[in-house]
């Protein structure tokens, strides 16, 4: 039995997760659970059903809703008044980090946002083997990260990092020759630059393979999250980034690859489905039967592979440079595009102009110290978003 704290619960990743538990209660428990707040409903529906010990929610204002939700819950499932364990509840914005160290075997950390890199190092600190889907606790905290973990003690979640990792059980280290990280091209794969001058935000959140929210969907479109990953992917792994690239793989079923000294390349293929990086981060460094289905290798297929235009998606190439310059660099980034990417969805900011900003506000970037603690890596993210907010409002002043 593994006992798991489930961070983000009520998300993509959490509920995909919980399906992953109930399919082998035997195998898996979840002993606490985490989510923002925002849809408490179902937050309490996951903890009554598992059983588990312990609920946080970062909103402290949620705590009643919760708590309503909970008899609410208990109602619907026929329990008596007082005929069942309400979980203990911890709220605000350190309750996420209290789960992170609660007794359990794995946390998951599904969070969305630099807010999910406080509760990575608690994990870590804590001796847990940390399921990461939170790629901003290595982007924005990646020094801070690298110096609280173990060898082996993250397991990626990501469907490309998970299929790195896998990739590179075929191999030594030394004989690691490239990482090559699959995008799927996101929106606009295929048009070129100047065809994407007056593209909508509708158009840009119509991604072609997978399901997810907003913010990713645009990233996937400028490309940018394909940037995140390519420094996510340099700091679980520590592959110099001029031996990382990126090719555009439109059918999603090539996960990533690892290309080895002698010439050979190492591929993870399966139909997109989170279930499968999601389960084995779970149950690494085993496999859980039946988590996804297989490719079916008796139908005829045809897969391609697409160098990346990096013209029309500067992007990743921005993104290098970010993680090269390092420290907390890469925290400007990624909370600089986070502003840009609501600027776009409101209308303020073109498309192209995502990525024309970013590179400014990198540019303008002052010589941050290396981060020593999260308030340096939050002090930095609040420059790049001021700095993007000014941006933004010059670029709109000028239009």
């Amino acid at each position: 039995m593994r006992d798991i704290v489930l961070l983000g619960s009520t998300g993509s990743i959490g509920t995909q997760a919980v399906d992953i538990v109930r399919r082998d209660p035997e195998r898996f428990r979840v002993v606490a659970l985490g989510a923002g707040g925002g849809n408490v409903e179902l937050l309490a529906r996951q903890a009554l059903e598992l059983g588990v010990d312990l609920v946080g929610v970062a909103r402290a204002s949620a705590v009643q809703d919760l708590q309503l939700a909970f008899y609410a819950e208990a109602t619907k499932r026929g329990y008596a008044t007082g005929d069942f364990a309400i979980p203990k509840i911890v709220a605000g914005p350190d309750a996420m980090t209290e789960l992170a160290t609660w007794p359990c075997d794995v946390v998951l950390n599904g969070m969305v946002g630099s807010l999910g890199l406080a509760p990575t190092l608690a994990a870590l600190r804590a001796g847990r083997t940390l399921a990461l889907a939170n790629k901003e606790s290595l982007v924005a905290g990646g020094p801070l990260v690298r110096a609280a973990a173990r060898p082996g003690q993250i397991v990626p979640v990501d469907s490309e990092h998970s299929a790195l990792a896998q990739c590179l059980r075929g191999g030594r280290a030394e004989e690691v020759s490239r990482l090559v990280l699959t995008a799927s091209g996101g929106a606009f794969r295929g048009r070129r630059r100047a065809e994407l001058a007056d593209v909508t935000p509708q158009e840009a959140l119509k991604h072609p393979t997978w399901d997810m929210g907003p913010v990713v969907t645009i990233n996937s479109a400028t490309l940018v999250n394909k940037g995140l990953e390519v420094i996510e992917a340099h700091e679980l792994f520590g592959v110099p980034y001029d031996r990382i690239e990126v090719v555009v793989h439109p059918q999603s079923v090539l996960h990533s690859m690892v290309e080895f000294t002698d010439g050979s390349t190492l591929a993870q293929a399966s139909p997109p489905d989170m279930r499968l990086p999601i389960a084995l981060a779970l149950a690494w460094p085993d496999r859980f039967p039946g988590a996804a289905t297989p490719v079916d290798w008796a139908a005829a297929h045809t897969w391609e592979l697409r160098p990346l235009d990096a013209e029309a998606f500067p992007a990743v190439d921005l993104a290098k440079r970010a993680g090269r310059a390092g420290g907390c660099v890469p925290a400007v980034f990624n909370a600089a595009n986070e502003e840009c990417v609501a600027a776009f969805v409101d209308g303020r900011l073109p498309f192209l102009s995502i990525v024309e900003t970013l590179t400014g506000v990198l540019a303008a970037a002052p010589d941050f110290a290396p981060p020593s603690t999260v308030d340096d890596v939050l002090a930095a993210e609040s420059w790049a978003r001021a700095q993007a907010q000014r941006m933004i409002a010059t670029a709109a002043e000028g239009a």
